[in-house]
């Protein structure tokens, strides 16, 4: 594998940003933060900028339980 093919591939367990996570969603900000506090969302992991990330794989995992919900 060259070092231009290692460089654009995009790690399996990406952290996306909340903006992300919302447009993919197609939640609110608000209600977000709603089932965050409630600890009824995806997991989500601060950052010492104080920046929400959630990794991908939290995410679906999140989605796949509101499916079978």
């Amino acid at each position: 594998m060259s070092r231009q093919e290692t460089l654009s591939r995009k790690p399996i367990d990406e952290l996306l940003p909340v903006t992300a996570v919302l447009d993919e969603t197609g939640m609110s900000r608000a209600a977000s933060y709603r089932w965050r506090t409630r600890r009824r969302g995806p997991v989500t992991h601060r950052f010492p900028n104080g920046h929400l990330r959630v990794r991908r794989g939290d995410l679906d995992a999140f989605l796949d339980d509101m499916e079978v919900a």
